[in-house]
């Protein structure tokens, strides 16, 4: 058995193999990063617990070319039916006005079982030669000049360059190093949830009833004949306590607070009790070992950014992790993680926490439901860095230095074949936008310099690489006003690294300098 000194070292080593973890691992494997995921689980699970991605998750798996399949697998979001002393009184379709636009393709949420998620990333990652390790527990941590080494329960020890914990809110990873979980625990606010196969109702319906008593949630689970989510306010002792839950006490429930038979339920599993836990991590790095996902913030389910806030920590940390590994980096770049993603983590406790307090609300009055745990906020799409260290300035009427950067169809220039930018940016490269043909000089030199490392397309500007802009899309979603020669750098994670003007030849290189330099320092 290798021991802590002899071990082989890999780069990185994820410990949890949930949406994160595996999202995480196969942004590293396609940069040639050497990557181990393990988990603690002896099989992976098959619980449905996450509704799905958001629009911006959806934007990230597309980077990761597997956006087809998940959805495939799974479903638009189906209205919602609420009922009132077990009779329907409204449906509502939360997104019947939504509409994808030219520079946001994916409009609303896709329902999808985390399982199935998981899969179809796990089925991703296995085509770069990776595999999930399970039953891999770690119990120890050891940190090293250059490596950690993580002890497992079995006895055995993995070395790895950096380890980033992504093994949820129980997260060993954290408690391992110390890190404070501070926040709170509402027990008032409680639930039960868990798969369920129910007869008898209608799947093109997100059931809701409530009453003054309590409510049942019943969501079709996309890919199945008859499963279902099952949510609901626990039974309880006469004590007060949560009754633990099960196929019989689900029943009980349903029969409660729908009317109908509890003998509609057929089968339970995959139970679990759910409180809301508002909790963060203080810091998101010690030294080799960072923390993603749940590991690094819990808080509620209103508004549907858990697993989200997680997909997007790991995009954010990928392509940083992975300059460092390499060497194109100093290890200071890692800090900026923890200082792009922190605040967003305390926002999302904010957010969700207010969205649930609407929601809560809402529930009382007939025709209220889940659909107020929605809002613009929760679609991912607004969140930028504009505080970072990575966000010089740099602007224009509709964008800033650290915003997301937005999608617009053009054509290829040369062969006249449709295209779009998030085409341009998949892959783990910066892209560098150059609007008019004044930038044609600095786009030529910034692909001399740095090959594939940044990718250069002309907008207009008269180049081998130039997208047409036909439709204006373009010009209009980076608020690139008509006659202006304008550069853009977009990070390898879709946001905007800086905005200039095409005669601050400088810009490009200085920002790419920065990030290549023997010592990471602020932009």
């Amino acid at each position: 058995m290798p021991t802590p000194a002899t071990a082989p070292i890999t780069q990185v080593l994820i410990v949890g193999s949930g949406p994160t973890g595996l999202t995480l691992a196969c942004d590293l494997a396609r940069r040639s990063v050497a990557v181990r995921i393990i988990d603690k689980s002896p099989e992976f699970p098959r619980s449905s617990r996450a509704k799905g991605p958001n629009p911006r998750s959806l934007e990230i798996l597309e980077d990761l070319g597997i956006v087809d399949r998940v959805l495939a697998a799974g479903s638009t979001p189906p209205p919602m039916r609420k009922y009132r002393n077990g009779l329907p009184i409204t449906d509502t379709d939360p997104f019947e006005a939504s509409r994808p636009t030219p520079d946001a393709p994916y409009d609303r949420p896709w329902m999808i079982a985390q399982w199935r998620l998981e899969e179809i990333l796990r089925d991703r990652l296995a085509e770069y030669g990776v595999h999930v390790e399970l039953d891999a527990e770690a119990t120890g941590l050891a940190a090293g000049l250059d490596s950690v080494t993580v002890t497992l329960a079995d006895g055995r020890s993995l070395a790895a360059r950096y380890v980033v914990g992504c093994d949820g809110g129980h997260s060993s990873v954290r408690k391992l190093l110390g890190i404070p979980f501070e926040g709170k625990t509402t027990e008032e606010q409680t639930s039960v949830c868990g798969d369920v196969e129910a007869d008898g109702l209608d799947r093109g319906y997100w059931h809701q009833w409530f009453d003054e008593d309590g409510a049942v949630l019943l969501c079709p689970i996309p890919g199945t004949r008859s499963g279902w989510w099952f949510q609901a306010g626990p039974e309880r002792d006469r004590a007060g306590a949560p009754v633990p839950p099960s196929l019989e006490s689900f029943r009980r429930l349903f029969a409660r607070h729908t009317g109908l038979p509890g003998t509609h339920l057929t089968r339970a599993d995959l139970l679990s009790t759910y409180r809301v836990n508002e909790r963060m991590a203080d810091r998101y790095r010690v030294g080799r070992v960072l923390l993603a996902g749940d590991a690094a913030h819990v808080h509620s389910i209103a508004g549907g950014l858990g697993m989200n806030t997680g997909i997007q920590d790991a995009f954010n940390l990928g392509w940083k992790l992975a300059r460092v590994v390499t060497g194109q980096s100093d290890p200071g770049l890692l800090d900026t993680y923890e200082e792009e993603r922190l605040p967003v983590a305390s926002w999302t406790l904010d957010i969700t926490s207010e969205r649930l307090r609407v929601t809560l609300e809402a529930i009382k009055q007939p025709g209220g439901g889940l659909d107020a745990a929605g809002s613009a906020e929760t679609t991912g799409l607004t969140r930028g860095y504009h505080w970072s260290s990575l966000s010089p300035t740099g602007s224009t009427p509709r964008l800033r230095a650290g915003d997301r950067a937005p999608d617009a169809p053009c054509r290829n220039a040369v062969t006249g074949a449709p295209t779009r930018l998030f085409e341009a940016f998949a892959g783990p490269h910066f892209t560098l936008l150059g609007f008019g043909p004044g930038t044609a000089d600095a786009l030529r030199a910034t692909e001399a310099a740095y090959g594939d490392a940044v990718r250069v397309y002309g907008v207009g500007a008269g180049g081998p690489a130039d997208l047409a802009d036909e439709a204006g899309h373009a010009r209009t979603a980076y608020g690139i006003e008509p006659g202006t020669d304008t550069l853009v750098l977009v990070r390898p994670d879709n946001h905007v690294a800086l905005i200039s003007e095409a005669v601050d030849s400088r810009a490009v290189g200085t920002y790419m300098d920065h990030l290549s330099g023997t010592a990471f320092r602020r932009l």
